[in-house]
């Protein structure tokens, strides 16, 4: 199971950040600091996991964005950096080459992507062709609702 995603810049900016688990803000603080801490002083030649107290932590740099997950131990830590790796895609698909500018100012956009193939915690999915129908016909949808609300109803 995922505990929580992260995204976060090169200077320890938290540009995204989604809990799958009950936290006090106290406490994400805490682990926002440290997971960057972790990854970002660490040698790009280890490997992307990192032990993290009780739960691993998953993370890919993109540019100068670290894309973090903690997820179990016990979980596979390959198949949940292809899960980056395809959230990474769908932004692309997006906003046309992501950077962190467009998380910034898109971030419910964002958040709604992350919500579209990753539910509760757990990997929901693994399509990319799926998640970019789906988000397509959401767009869509909540833009043609955005456009009934704004034209009054003819009379």
């Amino acid at each position: 199971m995922i505990r929580f995603i992260l995204l976060q810049n090169r200077q320890g900016k938290t540009r995204l950040a989604k809990y799958y688990v009950p936290l006090e803000d106290s406490e994400k603080h805490k682990v926002e600091y440290e997971v960057h801490r972790l990854v970002v002083n660490r040698d790009p030649k280890f490997t992307n996991f990192v032990e993290f107290r009780t739960h691993k932590v998953i993370y890919r740099r993109y540019a100068g964005l670290f894309f973090s997950l903690c997820v179990d131990i016990t979980d596979n830590e390959l198949a949940y950096l292809e899960c980056i790796h395809l959230f990474v895609e769908i932004l692309d698909h997006f906003f046309s080459n992501v950077c962190e500018l467009d998380l910034v100012f898109n971030f419910h956009k964002v958040y709604l992507i992350l919500d579209e193939f990753i539910l509760a915690g757990e990997l929901q999915e693994t399509s990319k062709r799926v998640c970019i129908f789906l988000m397509l016909l959401l767009f869509f949808t909540y833009s043609g609702m955005l456009e009934s609300i704004r034209t009054p109803p003819y009379e």
